[in-house]
């Protein structure tokens, strides 16, 4: 688990880059079904799976998006970081017991919006399977009440 960093837009520059890894259980996928009901069989049974082209449970993708969520709201920028936009490209399955390597690094900073493009990647040894780009507003150390640095 990241600990928490709080940057302001002052402290980000293009390349900076924050990473995550994280093993898929088969406690996280159920427990993400449960949470949004998303009961698809093919991330629960077993027997379902097994007559899929992948041959075996796969985590929602949805659930490997969020680890990219996960960064940004812990580290990159960190607490206070409001989602603007997020673009997701699903490019292969992650199985249960996968190890997701989540990075996700500065493109482009918009200082009149303190806005922060980042381009987020998660990979399963070395092969990407899911990319895309965030737009997030980040808090300026300038404003009247910046958050607290935790």
């Amino acid at each position: 688990m990241l600990a928490l960093r709080t940057l302001f837009f002052e402290d980000l520059s293009v390349g900076m880059t924050e990473k995550l890894s994280k093993t898929i259980s088969s406690s996280d996928v159920v427990g993400f079904a449960a949470v949004t009901g998303d009961r698809n069989p093919i991330h629960l049974s077993e027997h379902f799976a097994a007559k899929t082209p992948f041959g075996t449970r796969i985590a929602h993708g949805l659930y490997t998006a969020s680890l990219i969520s996960a960064v940004l709201g812990t580290r990159l920028p960190g607490p206070g970081a409001i989602y603007i936009s997020q673009t997701l490209n699903f490019r292969a399955p992650v199985k249960i017991d996968d190890v997701v390597e989540v990075s996700v690094t500065v493109t482009e900073l918009n200082s009149e919006k303190f806005r922060a493009r980042l381009s987020c990647t998660c990979t399963v040894a070395g092969e990407i399977v899911l990319d895309g780009e965030a737009l997030v507003k980040v808090p300026s150390s300038s404003a009247e009440r910046p958050l607290p640095r935790l």
